[in-house]
């Protein structure tokens, strides 16, 4: 199975091809980072794959600091998911854009915002 940007939409099709494309696509890459932010909030995240958790998801939320204000602490939470839950979310999810990437998917499910929605 191909891991270009758009090989995870065919993979999709079937279980079995799924679970080898995010296999394949984390034995390459380690890990998966992004990150959202504007002038008032902040949220990381982190995917890896566990052989025995599946795909666990690191979230880093927190609030950036105004002025002298003193912002709370960032808060910190982990998700496991496997492979085939996340599957079934991206199929309910039903992405139109044929140009999504595997990263804009995994902050797409983590109710992220986009840099395409979020420009005003």
């Amino acid at each position: 199975m191909a891991t270009n940007d758009n090989g995870w939409k065919e993979s999709l099709k079937s279980k079995e091809a799924f679970n080898d494309f995010i296999t394949n696509y984390f034995q390459d890459h380690k890990e998966l980072k992004g990150h959202y932010d504007n002038p008032s909030y902040y949220e990381y995240y982190t995917v890896r794959l566990d052989s025995r958790d599946g795909l666990v998801i690191s979230l880093t939320t927190g609030m950036n600091a105004t002025g002298a204000a003193s912002s709370p602490l960032p808060f910190k939470d982990k998700e496991k998911m496997s492979i085939e839950d996340f599957r079934q979310l991206i199929l309910n999810k039903k992405f139109a854009d044929m140009h999504t990437s595997l990263a804009d998917v995994f902050q797409i499910v983590a109710g992220l915002p986009t840099d395409k929605n979020d420009k005003k």
